[in-house]
């Protein structure tokens, strides 16, 4: 790699660029990259990328920048003299640049701008600073995740927009496309291989074009070469994305640039007779065409596109462009210097002036910001700099939750870049982030309003839920200790009527209610004292009404509370629960055995034995009966579990047992969670299973005859 590099420079200056190539080599040494190879490869390649292109000082600086970035002294041990006082400022302000963190630039490209204009008055030193972040990311998978993120974040949002503001498109084509294929691979992938499959197409549509003019040109006196050039898949992505077009409507995925060899003073008027000649053979699109010849781009970049169309109505880009101006677009502005037959010194420092006003100028020219690719994120950082990716309109809330959960639950504002800042406050690229916490802080309700992640979502809704249960269990253990005090009871039906009088919508907010003092647990003892006096009469003479009309001497037997006093058991088979249609088996052993008319034994029971079916209905309410029901619940994923368990707690019922096991067969990504309860009735039932359906990540809930 050095002797490549060494082959682009005179004799005299070899030398010199080997000797600091020694110093580093020596200073470096031990030094390993993530890949484990030596730290020496890294100025290498950087100076590979700026040979031929730069003076051998900038290729000298690269080295020396290297050598003194770890450790200063080594300056102090290089002869006096060795190296020219500019090279030595161009390698200290490299390693002032080195030390920015991302968070001192709050990922302004304007403001990084005049951070290494401060830096240093020799504007080489940015030229030097693109090539050595392309080498950076020319290896940027051997990078750990966090500093992968925060160096392809850098590099789109700051070192992209300054290869273009210098006129740097070949450097800036190769940043963009390792950003596209790191940030979006899914894309990159598919828009890389759309290239690959039309390559043949292009070939053809190439060679008939590049033939013909090939031809026209040297007719017409014009000495000029052709070739072709095939769009960067991310400037692709960005012409899909902007013009909402597909891969086959961009009409400028091929170009075919005719660079024509002429003298500096015929240029414009060479460009132009070829543009002529282009546009007498194929029908132009006066819609885009660009001259770029008579108003150059303020990065020096000078062209004439227009796009053609065949007979067949194939449509081709042509840049019409002479030897110097491929030469200034392919390398920037530094190009003009190098180009044959202009003077060295005047033309380089033409171009330092010009990259200079480029750097200090507002204007970004006619670079457009990645905002329309990365439209939907937000990069932020950590008070230590760490980056962290979120969705554009999330807010504080959800940085702190993507940081830790608690954190999240115990955020109550923050500072943005130093200033406070709310929790529902919105968040900006490149801000610094800190967390305020309070050991008072609690998730409410209103944080659901706020957040947009899923992890922040899911976390508050748990702590809620959590909150809620140890509510609703310090509810119950108040109202338990009272009623025992009180020596009075409560029924489920009591506790409906009370939840309908103060307009709740499920039991455990009643019990919250209570433990919250929201409702006077006094309340409770005067309502029931109230149904006391009110039902005491009241029974005396429904169950005179009854006698008197005969009800209850006929042949239904009446299913009661008391299972284990009487005759009959529930049927295992099908476990019957109160509101559910049943009949009753005269059995041998077990006496009467209750079953469910859905049973699947039923049907073989009563067409077999008629004789044996004894009719029973329910007693007129579920009085303090619990009977078994079991549940089975299809999941999309096994965290779902512990959301379904959480539904059927809200509930107040006892919960015998439950288990998930992954299912087998077509839908093998889902879960089944099998579920054994006591219920109070199947109206109850009905209940849970509907909150069941209703539940996020459930596919179906349904009771099984177990």
């Amino acid at each position: 790699m050095i002797d490549t590099i060494l082959n682009c420079y005179a004799p005299e200056q070899q030398e010199k660029i080997r000797f600091a190539y020694e110093v580093a080599e020596k200073a470096l040494a031990g030094r390993e990259r993530e890949n484990h190879h030596p730290f020496i490869e890294h100025p290498l390649g950087t100076a590979s990328i700026l040979a031929g292109s730069l003076g051998y000082d900038a290729i000298v600086a690269v080295f020396l920048h290297e050598a003194i970035r770890f450790n200063d002294d080594i300056a102090s041990q290089i002869p006096a003299g060795s190296f020219s006082e500019e090279v030595w400022a161009m390698a200290r302000a490299l390693n002032s640049i080195a030390a920015i963190k991302p968070k001192d630039t709050h990922l302004e490209a304007e403001n990084y701008k005049r951070l290494i204009v401060s830096y240093s008055k020799d504007p080489r030193v940015i030229i030097i600073k693109l090539a050595d972040r392309l080498d950076v990311m020319r290896n940027v998978h051997l990078l750990p995740k966090s500093s992968y993120e925060r160096k392809v974040t850098e590099t789109i949002l700051l070192y992209v927009p300054l290869a273009h503001q210098l006129g740097l498109y070949k450097i800036k084509s190769e940043l963009e496309d390792i950003y596209f294929k790191c940030a979006e691979p899914e894309k990159y992938r598919e828009i890389t291989n759309q290239l690959k499959a039309t390559e043949r197409d292009r070939q053809k549509l190439t060679e008939a074009f590049i033939n013909p003019l090939s031809e026209r040109l040297a007719s017409a006196g014009i000495k000029a070469r052709l070739k072709s050039r095939t769009k960067t898949a991310y400037s692709i992505f960005r012409k899909m994305q902007k013009q909402g077009v597909t891969f086959q409507q961009v009409y400028d995925v091929l170009a075919i640039r005719i660079i024509i060899d002429c003298p500096l003073e015929e240029e414009k008027d060479m460009c132009w007779r070829a543009y002529s000649i282009v546009t007498e053979d194929y029908k132009p699109d006066t819609s885009r065409l660009r001259d770029w010849i008579t108003n150059p781009k303020k990065n020096g970049y000078e062209s004439l596109h227009i796009t053609v169309s065949d007979e067949d109505g194939a449509c081709v880009e042509i840049q019409i462009r002479t030897e110097r101006m491929d030469a200034v677009a392919e390398n920037g502005v530094a190009s003009h210097w190098s180009y044959k037959g202009i003077k060295r010194e005047g033309e380089l420092t033409d171009w330092l002036t010009t990259v200079r006003h480029n750097l200090e100028s507002s204007d970004s020219s006619d670079y457009e910001s990645p905002v329309g690719v990365m439209k939907n994120e937000v990069f932020v950082f950590t008070p230590d700099g760490e980056l962290r990716r979120l969705p554009a309109d999330a807010c504080i809330l959800d940085f702190a939750f993507d940081i830790h959960s608690n954190l999240g639950l115990r955020c109550s504002g923050a500072l943005v870049d130093g200033k406070p800042a709310s929790i529902k406050d919105r968040m900006k690229t490149g801000s610094v982030i800190s967390i305020v916490t309070s050991k008072n802080q609690k998730p409410s309700p209103d944080w659901l309003n706020y957040v947009v992640t899923s992890k922040a979502r899911n976390k508050i809704r748990q702590k809620l839920r959590e909150d809620e249960l140890a509510k609703v269990a310090a509810g119950k253990e108040l109202l338990s200790r009272r009623l025992k005090n009180w020596k009075m009871e409560l029924t489920d039906e009591d506790v409906a009527s009370l939840c309908k009088k103060y307009r709740l919508k499920t039991i455990n907010e009643f019990y919250a209610s209570l433990a919250d003092e929201h409702i006077d647990v006094m309340d409770v003892k005067e309502y029931i004292t109230h149904r006391d006096e009110a039902s005491a009469p009241g029974e005396q003479k429904k169950v005179t009404e009854r006698t008197a009309s005969g009800e209850g001497k006929g042949d239904y037997l009446v299913i009661d509370g008391r299972l284990g006093n009487i005759g009959y058991k529930m049927a295992k088979c099908c476990n019957p629960i109160f509101g559910d249609e049943v009949f009753g088996f005269v059995s041998i052993k077990d006496g009467i055995k209750i079953h469910r008319m859905s049973c699947p034994n039923a049907a073989r029971l009563i067409e077999n034995y008629p004789y044996r079916i004894q009719k029973v209905r329910w007693r007129e309410n579920a009085a303090s009966g619990r009977f078994q029901a079991s549940l089975k619940v299809i999941v999309e994923d096994a965290s779902v579990y512990a959301s379904v368990l959480a539904v059927v707690n809200a509930f107040v019922v006892a919960l015998r047992s439950s288990s998930l096991v992954p299912r087998t067969g077509r839908n093998s990504s889902e879960f089944e969670v099998r579920i054994q309860l006591l219920v109070s009735s199947n109206a109850q039932l009905d209940k849970i299973l509907s909150a069941l359906k209703k539940t996020r990540g459930v596919s179906s809930a349904t009771r099984v005859n177990e």
